[in-house]
């Protein structure tokens, strides 16, 4: 068999019909990122408050919707610049394996954050109009990730904008919007939540090191070295099992957080799942287990607090 032909026979075996590509699209191991830190700041607004549910449903949905668009639009763009190939792994592949338009994809993530819009007009119907400025820059940020004439995903601080966004803000509007407050406890309770997703970030970008670094991307991964990289994702899940830890022992945290401790294995099979590795498809396990060890972490940490609730 020719190779042109043995390729583009691969792709046919490969490529998704349906929903599923739709599915796909969303790259649904990434959401944990979304859903996690939503039911973190609302398992801590439930020591203080009575849950709104509804309010906690449209916080959880406008979430989610952006994750989902922002993930589109990474898609789009990637593939604009020709960073996206039938081979390329960890990437929806709507658009280069199963023959969606790409202006299609990019309407798509535009009527999202439509949706998420109409979520964000209910939520601050019900807390504070300042919730709209905020959720405006998050989409913004979501947009600028991957678009725009300097992706936020090109340069060294991709990691600690999804941190911050994904993480810390989410979590502190989901306790705002159900308490009316912003405390010390959730802004503290936050970080170790937005290291880990800034750790999702670093694990893709330990995979994607080789192919990144030819298309001109400067990533902490690349700065730092493949090593180093892989150094530096052991130690964020360190800080964030120890800060957990201190919480602890001081007033802004119940003992019941510890439970994330259990968390731990996932970690480590993380970082055992980088090491000696630098083919892309071999670090895909790694890199599942980094986004386990957020979604394990995090549903932990919502449980210790609602136990706390009944102490």
């Amino acid at each position: 068999m020719q190779p042109q032909l043995q390729t583009q026979t691969s792709n046919e075996l490969n490529r998704t019909t349906g929903w599923k590509v739709w599915w796909k699209l969303t790259r649904p191991h990434t959401l944990t990122a979304a859903f996690v830190p939503v039911f973190i700041g609302t398992a801590l607004a439930r020591l203080e408050a009575t849950i709104n549910i509804p309010l906690f449903i449209a916080m959880l949905a406008a979430c989610l919707v952006i994750q989902i668009a922002t993930n589109m639009i990474n898609e789009y763009y990637d593939y604009k610049r020709g960073l996206d190939h039938a081979g390329s792994v960890g990437i929806g592949g709507a658009i280069v394996r199963d023959g969606i338009k790409p202006s299609t994809v990019l309407r798509l993530a535009f009527i999202l954050f439509g949706f998420a819009v109409l979520l964000g007009i209910y939520i601050c119907l019900h807390s504070n109009w300042w919730i709209a400025l905020i959720g405006t820059i998050c989409m913004l940020a979501g947009y600028l990730y991957t678009g725009g004439p300097v992706p936020i995903a090109y340069t060294p601080f991709g990691e600690v904008v999804a941190g911050i966004f994904m993480g810390l803000i989410i979590i502190l509007i989901s306790f705002y919007i159900q308490t009316g407050e912003v405390t010390t406890s959730s802004v503290m309770l936050s970080i170790p939540i937005a290291i880990l997703v800034g750790a999702i970030l670093m694990a893709n970008n330990i995979r994607d090191l080789d192919g990144d670094k030819e298309n001109g991307r400067k990533t902490l991964a690349i700065l730092l070295g493949r090593k180093n990289a892989v150094r530096f994702l052991g130690l964020m899940f360190v800080v964030a099992y120890l800060w957990m830890i201190t919480l602890s022992f001081t007033a802004y945290a119940p003992l019941s957080v510890l439970l994330v401790l259990i968390s731990i294995p996932k970690a480590v099979h993380a970082i055992k799942g980088f090491i000696g590795k630098t083919i892309p498809i071999q670090m895909a396990p790694a890199m599942k287990a980094t986004a386990q060890t957020n979604t394990i972490y995090g549903l932990l940490l919502s449980i210790g607090l609602f136990i706390s609730y009944w102490l």
